[in-house]
């Protein structure tokens, strides 16, 4: 990490120039363990920090500038200011920035003027939550430049925010979340209703969680993403209907899901029995990653793919594939697609000698099958957002 801060110290330097107060803020990215699409339905998810991240190294200004740029988009700087109305534009990259600013100062924040350059580890639509970090890491580094603290879960609300208007993506808040309080060693077992955490240890003696980018993104995710959440409202109008304390289809009970059937149009019916089921999953999972038994574990891993494949339709032949294969070698529990779906990764828990047979062979085989190279990533549960210098 230093070599890197080093080298980013220095582009810095040579795009805003020499001196003045640095700080650099490190944000990681995240990957759900178990427990998808259950955020927005007042669920459980059981995400956890990872090692792959934003950083980003930055400067106060004497003015209410705000100058943001990005190792990515090689010579492009977004400015906009603070003591305006910020609005969404090119280039979208930058969204993110203007929107975290924008959702600070509406929540009665003072927002510096700031010169920020950002490095991403993260692969961008990987369903790593590369959005979330940059999101609160923006926002530590404002706070951090204007001499300011603020509790993490009001900074993931802030930063939810922000992904909505700005990004126009109807994000549940579990990303945000486990990215602004992320705890080094341990998975997060995170009630979506009451923002309640509980966090159960991974033993990375024991444990290696291998994350499989399959380098596709089908472009179906935010429109697709928008429809089952309207799918799930739908779901719970019906279910309403005879028991009118029902919010969420977190509080739709198995019995009265297996009532529906028949009942309910049967697309609204496999929606709401993914959730539910994977509601129950996600607790469990919990539970016995908790008590070390990870070979049931991986079980569920698998049942969450199938209902995420069938029920929820929001896998593809990419991530099927990764996912079937992976725990064919042995030393690996389970995998399973994690993040929005279309595309993306799949994430497998596996035994730490078994990282480099799962590499090679999902590398060989992967390639053979649809003539691409995946990205594999192998880390630990890391902390959440932090300035680090």
């Amino acid at each position: 990490m230093e070599t890197s801060i080093a080298d980013l110290k220095q582009k810095f330097a040579s795009l805003f120039g020499a001196g003045g107060k640095i700080h650099v803020i490190r944000a990681p990215g995240r990957v759900n363990l178990i427990g998808e699409h259950t955020d927005y339905n007042d669920g459980f998810v059981f995400p956890m920090a990872i090692e792959p991240q934003v950083l980003i190294v930055c400067r106060g200004r004497a003015d209410s500038t705000v100058r943001f740029a990005s190792t990515a988009f090689e010579g492009q700087i977004a400015e906009f200011r603070v003591d305006q109305p910020i609005a969404r534009g090119e280039p979208k990259w930058a969204n993110y920035n203007k929107g975290i600013a924008a959702e600070l100062i509406e929540a009665g924040i003072p927002v510096p003027g700031i010169d920020a350059l950002m490095a991403n580890t993260l692969p961008i639509g990987g369903g790593l939550s590369s959005s979330a970090a940059i999101l609160v890491g923006s926002a530590v580094a404002f706070l951090t430049i204007g001499g300011l603290q603020m509790s993490m879960d009001r900074l993931a609300l802030i930063a939810q925010r922000a992904e909505h208007q700005y990004a126009l993506m109807p994000s549940g808040i579990m990303d945000q979340t486990i990215v602004a309080s992320g705890k080094a060693g341990h998975a997060m077992l995170l009630d979506c209703r009451d923002n309640a955490k509980t966090f159960v240890p991974i033993d990375p003696k024991e444990l290696r969680v291998v994350i499989v980018n399959s380098m596709v993104k089908h472009e179906l995710n935010s429109g697709e993403y928008a429809q089952r959440r309207k799918q799930c409202e739908t779901a719970v109008e019906f279910f309403r209907k005879d028991n009118p304390s029902i919010k969420a289809l977190r509080d739709v009970t198995t019995e009265q899901l297996e009532s529906a059937e028949g009942k309910l149009d049967p697309l609204i019916y496999r929606r709401a029995r993914h959730v539910v089921t994977e509601i129950a999953r996600t607790t469990m999972a919990a539970t016995l990653l908790n008590k070390r038994r990870y070979e049931e574990f991986g079980e569920l891993m698998g049942a969450s793919h199938a209902s995420l494949r069938d029920d929820y339709e929001v896998s593809c032949p990419e991530l099927d594939f990764l996912a079937a294969e992976a725990p064919k070698v042995k030393g690996v529990y389970g995998a399973r697609m994690t993040g929005g779906g279309f595309g993306g990764c799949i994430v497998a828990l596996t035994q730490p000698r078994a990282v480099d047979q799962l590499r090679e062979h999902l590398t060989k085989a992967y390639r053979k099958q649809f003539d691409l190279e995946p990205a594999i990533y192998v880390t630990t549960a890391t902390a959440g957002a932090s300035v680090i210098e």
